[in-house]
């Protein structure tokens, strides 16, 4: 199944970011977009901005409950490859257990290859992402827990909780073959630096040509930075931390694992 045959909705979360490129693009590619922009009132002046970056997906999430459909959720830094509904989905359209399905990964695991080679893994990055409605309540409760320890207050990595959080439901979350899109911001964030991760991500793989240049091409070079996020993924795959060894060693197809891992990186497409 295309990825537009499961969902039309695109919910693009934005602040005061530019989206009319993003909207425009997704719109061409036959999706129905809206953007929500997350008003950050006064009392919310110091809040850390993972909090508020939490609160803007919650709202998205809150939209897919209301509504009981599926949705493509993206940030407003995202940058689509051409003709992005046209891609497979990640997952098997039939299964009632799906949590939710990253079409972004950043620090990307896979865990198991389903019978109809799709990947159950994990990501830390909530760029570009596929939820279900029945994964919501779920997470929900986990905004709730968060926003009591640590608080709205302190530097918390929400986005690298998500796959225990839905598979302590028994929900299966996917990862893809490849990126259907790149995270084409140039501003690194400056939380993350403050607790030593990375400045920025890239995609490491894309499924084609991007929509439209990402904002990273003028201050760091757009074919500089698509092979570094290639290197990155190759040097992710050499050190076992894309297929973990551990997982291959318990896993009962570890073959198809390591075929996956192996097939995804060696293609011509940075």
């Amino acid at each position: 199944m295309r990825l537009i045959d499961y969902t039309s909705t695109v919910l693009i979360i934005a602040h005061r970011e530019e989206t009319s490129r993003l909207s425009t693009s997704l719109e061409q590619a036959g999706f129905h977009c809206q953007v929500q922009r997350q008003a950050h009132r006064e009392e919310q002046a110091n809040f850390s901005r993972s909090y508020l970056c939490f609160l803007n997906h919650v709202e998205a999430w809150k939209w897919i409950a209301e509504h009981q459909q599926p949705a493509v959720i993206v940030e407003a830094d995202f940058v689509p490859v051409q003709h992005m509904g046209q891609l497979p989905l990640p997952f098997d359209p039939e299964q009632a257990d799906v949590g939710l399905a990253w079409l972004y990964t950043c620090a990307a695991q896979v865990y198991d290859i389903s019978p109809a080679r799709h990947a159950q893994g994990y990501s830390s990055s909530m760029v570009a992402y596929i939820m279900t409605p029945r994964a919501v309540p779920s997470l929900l409760q986990f905004f709730e827990r968060v926003s009591h320890n640590p608080g709205p207050y302190h530097y918390y990595p929400w986005d690298s909780e998500l796959d225990k959080v839905l598979l302590a439901q028994d929900l299966r979350n996917y990862v893809p073959f490849r990126n259907y899109g790149e995270h084409g911001s140039d501003s690194p964030n400056p939380e993350h630096q403050a607790h030593q991760l990375g400045r920025t991500h890239r995609a490491d793989v894309l499924y084609g040509p991007l929509a439209f240049e990402p904002a990273y091409a003028v201050s760091e070079g757009f074919w500089r930075t698509r092979l570094w996020g290639r290197l990155r993924g190759l040097a992710r795959l050499g050190m076992g931390r894309y297929a973990q060894l551990h997982v291959l060693r318990r896993a009962e197809v570890p073959f198809k694992i390591l075929s996956f891992a192996l097939r995804r990186q060696f293609s011509l497409r940075l």
